[in-house]
Parts: structure tokens; C-alpha cells; sequence
């Protein structure tokens, strides 16, 4: 039996401040990419800042 491909693919979340990739995370990509910002931790900032996409 074939596994099915996955309409997901693992992307980075980037720091908007320090350029740093902190977070790894997966988003569906059947539509298109999407553009996402979120307020995550940063450990080089040392405070809650913008993270938005980036793939490696």
C-alpha cells in the first residue's frame, strides 16, 4: 500500500528582530503558501516578538 504525499510542509519561524530561526513548524500548502506573522519568545531578544516564515 502507497503512502499518501502530504499537502504539508515544514517551515522555519524567524525572528523579524535578530534574523534568528527559533521555531520549526508545519503549514499547508494546498491553497498556496500562506503568509503568517506570530508574537513568539525570542531567546536572543529575551522578549515576545514577530515571527514570520521562512523556508531553509
Amino acid at each position: 500500500m502507497a503512502k499518501k504525499k502530504s499537502k504539508r510542509e515544514y517551515v522555519w519561524l524567524e525572528c523579524k528582530d535578530c534574523k534568528n530561526r527559533n521555531y520549526r513548524t508545519t503549514v499547508s500548502v494546498a491553497e498556496g503558501t500562506p503568509k503568517i506573522e506570530l508574537k513568539k519568545f525570542c531567546k536572543s531578544e529575551r522578549k515576545h516578538t514577530v515571527h514570520k516564515i521562512r523556508r531553509k
